[in-house]
């Protein structure tokens, strides 16, 4: 199995220098990465809101999806080409402009062709879980 290099300055390098999709998560900062865990923290910004004026349901969405990827490449079992095949979102509140929030992406179990994640995306400030989103891998191994 090819092994990807990866580490948390060359991801934020990445996202920075990004003009794809990435380009929207420039403000997230990696807090910690390995093991196949990965905690990165964001400032809600205009950009990332619904009309509502809070973190849209779809940006919430690509964290989920983007954080726990990132976790995965870094578990032993999970360094690997992957692609998602399920995604679970529980919404319980919002996050307004302004306010940040903390995402803690754990991998649960890989298998053969599967890995199962679990993320908690938090408000950094009173701890309370704000979204928990489950996500399911396929993975493509040589």
């Amino acid at each position: 199995m090819a092994r990807i290099a990866f580490e948390a300055k060359h991801l934020m390098a990445m996202i920075e220098s990004s003009s794809r999709f990435e380009k929207c998560m420039r403000t997230l900062k990696i807090d910690s990465l390995g093991k196949g865990k990965c905690t990165a923290s964001l400032m809600v910004s205009e950009e990332h809101t619904n009309p509502m004026g809070t973190m849209h349901g779809g940006f919430s969405a690509s964290l989920v999806d983007s954080i726990s990827s990132w976790a995965l490449l870094t578990h032993e079992k999970g360094n690997c080409f992957s692609v998602s095949v399920n995604m679970n979102m529980t919404y319980l509140q919002g996050a307004k402009e302004g306010e940040e929030v903390q995402v803690e992406a754990n991998t649960i179990k890989v298998g053969r062709t599967l890995a199962f994640l679990e993320v908690f995306i938090k408000n950094k400030s009173n701890g309370n879980i704000l979204v928990r989103g489950e996500h399911t891998k396929f993975l493509k191994r040589e």
